[in-house]
């Protein structure tokens, strides 16, 4: 038997280290928590895509007393933006949550179902989905949805 290990690299960026328009897409997920419907959790998450125009389109998670029925903000925002704009690929992706406390001191990570939903982004348009994940403390940030779903299930491997 072999053992292999598994690496990934993200970087720590403060906001102000960030693009002006990665700026904004962050800003805008934060702003995005005030949408949220979190009745329930009180925990309330937004999202802001980034297309390949530049357009941008938030999201914010809906809960539902049948918790099954409700809906991420990471892939509130990619259905959204997909209804609207399917022919532009999405390339950035920025994340916040608060609770009502305020803002989390680290960042939070999209579920696995947003994450294989991201992951079908890249796949679709045969590009990275660059990720953001905004916390008080630093905003993580990394290439790919690879970096957070490793050994993931697309498409191509039903046809190997």
């Amino acid at each position: 038997m072999k053992e292999k290990e598994l690496k990934i690299q993200y970087q720590i960026a403060e906001l102000s280290e960030l693009s002006e328009t990665e700026q904004e897409l962050v800003k805008k997920a934060m702003d995005a928590t005030n949408h949220a419907y979190a009745n329930y959790s009180h925990f309330y998450v937004g999202a802001a895509c980034l297309l390949a125009d530049g357009k941008m389109v938030i999201g914010a998670n809906q809960e539902n007393a049948a918790f099954p029925s409700g809906l991420c903000a990471e892939r509130s925002a990619i259905f959204g933006a997909q209804s609207y704009y399917p022919e532009l690929a999405i390339t950035t992706l920025a994340i916040a949550a608060r609770n009502e406390n305020g803002f989390l001191k680290s960042p939070i990570s999209p579920c696995g179902a947003c994450r294989q939903v991201i992951l079908e982004m890249e796949d679709r348009y045969q590009q990275p989905v660059r990720i953001l994940l905004y916390g008080e403390n630093g905003i993580f940030c990394f290439h790919s949805i690879k970096d957070l779903l490793p050994f993931s299930f697309v498409d191509a491997n039903m046809k190997e």
